[in-house]
């Protein structure tokens, strides 16, 4: 009877090896990819599945397309690895990097060869709105729709150098203020839901190629500097060999015809080039100046509290100054 036992514990541990054997196996192969939310999911599976199909052709893995409603949700599903690598934002790839384990390790390249692109406040061209001046002056008369909280084109860009500049908090200086995705946005302006959006030169070009008609529509309000081009980021505890096949694919999906074609569908991309977590430097940067601008405006802070923070800020802004490589 003890050999009979011992004989069942030793195919239970064996059935139990295989089993997580099985699934680690599973885990390095099958793979989900997140697709931040810049345009209804519709538009999105239209724009990146040719890309997702040949990925997977060309890797043998099984990788499925993820979608959220906001950015939030790809952060969070890459936080709790139900995604492992994804298409992000600046600002919401640092959220990635600093909760979710993440590493940005690729970096788009547009078809023109840049590496930047602008974020816009448009309005329609029917709104008697003509400069960024007069839409700030006359706040409370005007709706406006911003961006997502972790889009960088959407909210934290506009969100410091229109407002925190200013010393303005839009959710309080204008009549209405909602908050969406680009494609959202776009939608309101030229339907005039509202009278002036976020939105960026991705969503503009577009638009431009494929309805001009509508791209006349509207009245470019405010351009910012340029912003370094999306990332691409996947946790850092994927097996190394996925991330191999992964990073190849990627590095060299712009060099074929097919290739091109398919990522000048997405927001007339190119393809990507090499890239790491330094990309974020600057964003970091200008999340920690707009924290700096409003708490220099901070009046319910005693002065001490004020310099204290302030000085923390500095010393922050120094650490990431020293971080930044030559060439950016």
């Amino acid at each position: 009877m003890m050999t009979y036992q011992k004989s069942l514990f030793v195919v239970v541990l064996l059935l139990v090896s295989l089993a997580l054997s099985f699934a680690q196996v599973r885990a390095q192969t099958e793979l989900n990819f997140g697709i931040i939310s810049t345009d209804a999911s519709t538009a999105l599976k239209q724009a990146w599945q040719p890309l997702v199909d040949d990925l997977n052709k060309e890797t043998g893995m099984k990788v499925t397309a993820f979608y959220a409603t906001d950015y939030a949700g790809i952060i969070e599903a890459m936080r709790f690895n139900k995604v492992q690598f994804a298409w992000m934002g600046n600002k919401a790839a640092m959220e990635a990097v600093d909760r979710a384990d993440g590493e940005v390790f690729a970096q788009v390249v547009f078809a023109d060869g840049s590496t930047g692109y602008y974020s816009y406040l448009i309005t329609n061209k029917d709104n008697p709105i003509t400069s960024l001046e007069e839409f700030l002056k006359n706040g409370k008369q005007y709706t406006f729709g911003n961006g997502d909280p972790n889009s960088t084109s959407g909210n934290l860009v506009p969100g410091y150098y229109v407002f925190a500049k200013n010393n303005i908090d839009p959710k309080n200086h204008f009549k209405v203020m909602t908050t969406a995705n680009h494609g959202a946005n776009l939608a309101a302006v030229l339907n005039k839901q509202v009278d002036v959006a976020t939105n960026n030169s991705e969503e503009l070009e577009k638009l431009k190629a494929q309805s001009p008609d509508k791209f006349a529509q509207l009245r470019i309000l405010w351009t910012s500097p340029l912003i370094p081009s999306d990332p691409l980021v996947w946790r850092k505890d994927l097996p190394e060999d996925v991330k191999t096949k992964i990073k190849s694919f990627v590095l060299a999906y712009g060099n074929t015809e097919h290739g091109k074609s398919v990522m000048k569908n997405i927001y007339s991309y190119g393809g990507y080039r090499d890239s790491s977590n330094a990309q974020l430097l600057p964003i970091r940067q200008l999340e920690l100046f707009k924290t700096k601008t409003k708490l220099a405006g901070d009046t319910t802070l005693s002065d001490a509290d004020r310099a204290s923070k302030l000085a923390e800020i500095d010393r922050q802004l120094t650490e990431l100054e020293a971080q930044m490589p030559k060439n950016m």
